[in-house]
Formats: structure tokens, sequence, C-alpha cells
């Protein structure tokens, strides 16, 4: 069960349901209804992941189980926050928007609106939510240790053992040049020039967008961009400036974390808005650059004396918001911060390639996702060779499977002991799947 809840969360077959509606498993309170299972069958063809034969009973395993936590979870009083999960049904939706291109195409595609969507889908999150609340519970507390490891690992066939290429763990210190007051300026002249084109109808927004922006994901669109009020991933003063536009107006020219900008509403939907923006970035001269990077050459000189740490270096000087809060360490998108080198910027690749472990690089200008200059120093905190897995080179990685096996025991224990407990009942035709030994009771099993 130790997927349990991330393949049960599964939910992008909500968009185009299969209609059935019959009840094929109960579990206390809690119903399965087969278009459950079907949806997610005809999601996983939709999206060509192959299923073995018998899909249908393995999700209906997977249901029971998550249906069964939630059961327990009621009865525990674990606890669950609206604005937790109404904060997961903004990040479904934002996503199935990505998906399909528009909030208008997802409605279309759906027959329902956004609101609508979002009332279906609250009782399946709460659900979720209860599930992962009370596996938290059974499992939190869970922890491992070196001598559990080690027996993990040596039961693992020798011909078995992961190949690993060649990671590392890099740590950066990066800080953005200044542009001068003179091409701050000269940018918020174009911008404002801008505005009163569209404004007296001399030009369009969206023209002006494709033509003059500097943000590379909306400008082939004209400035394009679908926003909700409540997205933490978009700049606040962003959002502050849309939201307080009415439909058709500009903003006055404003400053964010990535530029100057103008906004345009095109249509606002109560949180949700369609709204097109002109970015632009102030250019930085050779000047601003050099001033840049004899700063962080002074950092450097402090960080090799050893009279500076490098996390106080990051805490005072990194500008990067990606690594700031990570101490300075690069991670990838699920936290790890052990990169395989096939993976990085490749000009990174040539800075750490003449790096000895526990070196600092020499402060050397870049440009980042946005396209905005910076310039940054590199720390090389490790550095592995290709390699079979062994527990000198990898513990962490063992000790993690090792730990995440310990925990899916304790929940086949916890499923031994409270299922017996439940009030539960399976549709004939699925008591033939094995995955249901363990959910029927003795009447079913004679029905069988």
């Amino acid at each position: 069960f130790i997927f349990l809840i991330a393949v049960a969360s599964k939910l992008s077959a909500q968009v185009k349901k299969v209609v059935a509606d019959k009840i094929i498993a109960t579990i206390g309170d809690k119903i399965i209804l087969k278009s459950d299972i079907d949806n997610q069958i005809f999601d996983y063809k939709r999206n060509n992941v192959p299923l073995p034969p018998n899909a249908d009973c393995l999700l209906l395993e997977q249901a029971l189980g998550m249906k069964a936590l939630v059961v327990q979870a009621e009865k525990d009083s674990i606890p669950v926050s609206d604005e937790d999960i109404e904060n997961d049904l903004e990040n479904q939706i934002r996503g199935f928007i990505s998906k399909y291109g528009s909030k208008e195409i997802l409605e279309q595609i759906a027959g329902k609106t956004v609101f609508q969507l979002k009332e279906e889908y609250r009782p399946v999150f709460r659900d979720r939510k209860l599930a992962e609340g009370e596996r938290n519970k059974i499992v939190g507390d869970i922890r491992i240790t070196p001598e559990e490891v080690e027996a993990y690992y040596n039961k693992i066939p020798k011909d078995s053992l992961a190949f690993y290429e060649s990671e590392v763990e890099i740590g950066q210190i990066v800080i953005y040049p200044k542009p001068s007051r003179d091409v701050d300026a000269y940018v918020m002249d174009q911008l404002k020039e801008y505005k009163k084109e569209v404004e007296s109808g001399a030009r369009t927004f969206e023209s002006l967008a494709k033509l003059y922006s500097d943000d590379p994901g909306t400008r082939n669109d004209g400035g394009m961009l679908e926003v909700n009020r409540n997205d933490k991933n978009i700049d606040p003063i962003f959002l502050s400036k849309a939201f307080g536009l009415k439909d058709g107006q500009i903003s006055s020219v404003f400053k964010s974390r990535f530029g100057y900008h103008i906004i345009q509403m095109v249509n606002r939907r109560g949180d949700d808005a369609t709204v097109r923006h002109i970015l632009k970035i102030p250019q930085v001269s050779s000047i601003e650059i050099n001033a840049t990077k004899e700063k962080l050459d002074t950092v450097r000189k402090q960080l090799v004396a050893g009279t500076l740490k490098f996390g106080a270096a990051v805490d005072k000087y990194s500008e990067d918001e990606n690594s700031k809060f990570t101490g300075g360490m690069l991670a990838d998108d699920q936290g790890s911060t052990s990169l395989t080198i096939d993976h990085l910027d490749p000009d990174l690749v040539k800075m750490f390639d003449q790096l000895k472990v526990g070196e600092y690089s020499e402060p050397v200008e870049f440009k980042d996702y946005r396209g905005k200059i910076g310039v940054r120093i590199i720390y090389l905190i490790s550095k592995s060779e290709p390699h079979r897995e062994n527990l000198k080179d990898d513990y962490n990685k063992v000790a993690q499977r090792a730990l995440e096996e310990k925990k899916s025991d304790a929940l086949d224990k916890w499923f031994a002991t409270k299922v017996p407990t439940f009030y539960i009942d399976i549709a004939p035709e699925y008591r033939q799947c094995p995955q249901m030994d363990k959910w029927i009771t003795s009447d079913q099993q004679v029905s069988r």
C-alpha cells in the first residue's frame, strides 16, 4: 500500500467521465462506484499508460485502501482545513487549464464551470487529505536505524543493485547587477508610450506584446496569461495590479521582481482572470556587471579564508529565489540536492568541471531562465563518479528505501488489524479478484 495515496489521488480523468452508476464496494459508510474505476482506466488509456490485465482489480484494491484510511480518519477526528482543500483544488484546476490551454476550453470539454468542477471534486480532495492524515498517524513516527539499513541492503542481490551516473551537490550565491537609473527610466518611458498607443487605438496590446515583451513564455501569445488571485507562484505585486483593473483597462507601469510591466485586463471571473502583459527587463552594462563581480570576489575570498560560512553568505548576499531558502543548494523538482550532470545547465557544468570538492568558483556572468543577467559563484559540495550502488556513496538513498519498506510493512499490519473491524461488501463480480482476499468477509468467501 506504499503508493496508495499517490495512485488513488490521480484525478485527471475527471474532465471526461465514463457514465456508469453502480456501487461495486462498500466500506463503512463509504461507497466505490464502478465509474470511479472505469474513469481511471479510461484516463490511463488516454495517456497511453500500460495497464495489466487485472487493472480493475488493482484499482479497486487501491480505492478500498484509501476509503479504509478515510473511515478511520473520521473516527480519529483527523483535522482537515477548508483552506488546505481549497489550495489543492486551485492547483488542480490550474493544472487542467495549463493542460487544455485556457479556462474556456476546460469548461467546454468538461461541460461544467470551474466552480462546478471544484464543488464536484471537493469531497474527493477532502478524502485524500483525510487518508494522508491517517497514513501519517500510522507511519509518521517510524524511524530506521543504521543496522536496519545495512540489513536491508544485504538482502538485495548484488546483480540487482542500481547503477548511478555521476552526481553532484552544488551550492550557489547569485547577485543580479542593478541597471542604472537612466536605463530604468528609459524602460518605464517605453511602457508608458505602449500604454498610450493602445488607449488611443493606434495599436493593439497584443501586437505590442509580440514585438516588445521580454517574457518568452507569453510573448508569442501576445502577452496572454491566465492568473488566479490566490496563486502563490505569481508575484504578489503583479496579482495586486491585475485584480485592481476592470475589463479592458491597462495598468500604470509597475515593477515586480522580474522587471517592469504593464497589464491589460481581458476578462475577470471572480478569483480567475485572463490578462495580457508586457514585460521589459532593463539591461545592465559591463560597468554594473564588473562591479557585481568585484563584490562577489570579495565574498569568495572570505569563504576561501574561512572567515565567512557558505550558509551565512547565502543569507546575506544571494538573490536567487530558487536556492536562497535551501541554503543555496540547487535541487530538482522532487527536492533532491543530488543532481545528475546530464540534467544541469551546460554553463554550470563548465564551472564546476575545473573545481575540486570543497572549492569555490570565480564569479561568472550568466543568464537565468527569465533571460536576466546575473553573476554567481558556485560551491562544489560533493561529486560522485559513476558506480554501482553501495552504502558508502549511497547511504541516504538506501536508507530512504529501507524506511519506505518499513512504513509499508506497518501499513500492511494496520490493514490486517483494522479491515476485520469494518463493514465491507464487495460486488460478486469482483470477489474473484485475488486482491480481494484481504477485504471480503467469510460470508462473501462462501458466495464466491
